[in-house]
Formats: structure tokens, sequence, C-alpha cells
């Protein structure tokens, strides 16, 4: 009996020294992730610690070799003098219809571009969508011309409409990525919808748009983005300055003879707070969004 006794305590010894090496080593490997995660976030926020540090200072500490990191003075006149230099509360609100626009008309068309996709079979369906899939490989230099000939036809120049209305068409890679989140939601949700006489459009407002709002979060926040940095749009379709975006707002602090760098510093650490804060805010959405898309082929 003692024997036996010796031998189960040993053997407890044995399983309790392996489960304390085993949470010893999934805390170093957590810690040695969490290291690594750190040192890259600081490799990646350099440039946007240089933005900052850069926008409060003088423009003769701006092209200092070896390079000053920590200004001085602090020139926190910059920021004002930056937002009224440029007609910037404007820019701000073109900028910001240009985006909400095509939010609203992106998640539209994509979600219902998509269920048609992903949720009804037709003849034909999986090779359009290879064509639809296929557009996604054409660069915007081949087809900014036609667009801009049609446009002009249309006399939607200097308005916002050739920056807005093509997001009411449906964006390629954004029906590709609510396809496959659309595809992972059961079909039995569908069938038992049409059993109780739901039609496609019930079905479509009532069952799949509810349960698809980390994907279509996704979708409104790439767009945002995209419009937000939209540069090229802008410049080929607003030539009226009372119509500038910020990004195209921002080359008004480039000039030949005298470039106001340190006020371009702080007009661009202003731009990009907003972008960041969105995505502080939503990336709890953001990230669901993504990684629950694809997972059924």
């Amino acid at each position: 009996m003692t024997t036996t006794s010796s031998q189960a305590s040993v053997q407890t010894a044995e399983q309790e020294g392996q489960r304390q090496g085993r949470n010893f080593r999934r805390i170093l490997s957590q810690l040695s992730a969490h290291a690594v995660l750190i040192v890259m976030g600081f490799f990646f926020s350099v440039p946007f610690i240089w933005l900052v540090s850069s926008s409060l200072k003088p423009d003769a500490q701006l092209f200092k070799l070896p390079p000053e990191w920590i200004p001085r003075p602090f020139m926190w006149s910059n920021y004002p003098e930056a937002l009224t230099y440029i007609p910037y509360a404007l820019y701000l609100r073109n900028t910001l219809i240009i985006c909400f626009a095509n939010v609203a008309a992106n998640v539209f068309s994509c979600t219902f571009v998509a269920y048609g996709f992903s949720r009804i079979k037709w003849p034909g369906r999986d090779a359009l969508f290879m064509v639809l899939i296929g557009t996604m490989m054409l660069p915007f230099a081949v087809t900014m011309i036609p667009q801009f000939l049609i446009f002009r036809r249309l006399g939607w120049i200097n308005t916002y409409l050739p920056l807005t209305v093509p997001a009411l068409t449906a964006t390629p890679f954004f029906v590709f990525l609510l396809r496959q989140f659309y595809m992972t939601i059961p079909q039995e949700l569908s069938d038992a919808a049409r059993i109780d006489g739901c039609s496609e459009f019930g079905i479509y407002g009532r069952v799949i748009m509810p349960l698809s709002k980390p994907a279509m979060a996704t979708v409104g926040l790439f767009t945002f983005l995209w419009s937000w940095n939209d540069f090229l749009g802008p410049l080929i379709y607003l030539n009226k300055k009372e119509n500038y975006t910020i990004a195209l707002g921002l080359y008004g602090f480039l000039s030949q003879r005298k470039t106001e760098w340190a006020l371009l510093m702080a007009a661009a650490t202003v731009t990009v707070l907003p972008v960041i804060l969105v995505f502080f805010f939503t990336q709890r959405t953001f990230i669901q969004g993504i990684t629950m898309t694809g997972l059924k082929g």
C-alpha cells in the first residue's frame, strides 16, 4: 500500500511538473510573440512619429543632418497656421461628402450583387462571377481616359458625380469579399425563410443583412479609407478650388518658390488622425469581418 501511494505521488508530481512546463512554454511563447509585435509596431510607427515631430519644427530644423527628433523649439503655431493657409474646413466637408456617399453606395450595391452571386442559383452565375473578378486586373490607367470622356459628355466634370456614382455599380473586390462571407451562412436559414413565404428581397433584407454586419463594416471601412486618400480622382475631375478634397488641398502647400514643409506636415498630421480614430474604434468589427470571410469556398 505504501509503495502504491508513493508511486501515485511520484506520478502526480511528474504530471504537475509537465503541466507547469507547458504553462511556462506557453507564457514564454506569448511573451516572445508580444515582444516581436511591439518591435514591429515601433518600426511601423516611425514614419508617423517623424511626421508629428516634423509638424512641430521650424523650417530651419527640418533638413538638419543628422536629423533631430525633438523639435527645438516646439512650433505649436504650425497647426492653426496650416489649417488657415488653405480652406481646410471646406476641403474637409467636401471629402466627407464624397466618403459617406461612397460608403452608402458601395455597401448597398456590393451586398446586393454579392447576394445574387452567392445565394441564388441561375445559369452562367459562376462564369459571370469569374468575368467580374477578371476586371480587377484592369489598372485604373486603362479605364481612366474612357471614363473621363464619358463623364465629360454627361457634363459631370467639376462635380462629385464621377467620384461617387461609380460606387453604385459595385466594386469587384468588395463583391468577392461579401460573396465569400455569404457562403459561410447556412443555406437552411434561407430555405426556412422561403417556407415561411419570404421573397428573395425579404431574405436579403431580413436574414442575410443582419448576419453580415462585420463584412459590411469591413466594406464601409475600406471604402472610407480609399475615398479619404484618393488623390488622382479629384485631380482629374475637380478643377475648381471650392470643390477640392483634403488630398488635393494638401497640394496647395507645394510651390515653385517656397514649399511650406512644416505646415504641410501639420496639415498631414491632422488629416491622418481621423483615419487612425476610425480604425481604432472599428478594429474589432474589421478584424472579425476579415477573419470570417472565405471560410467556405
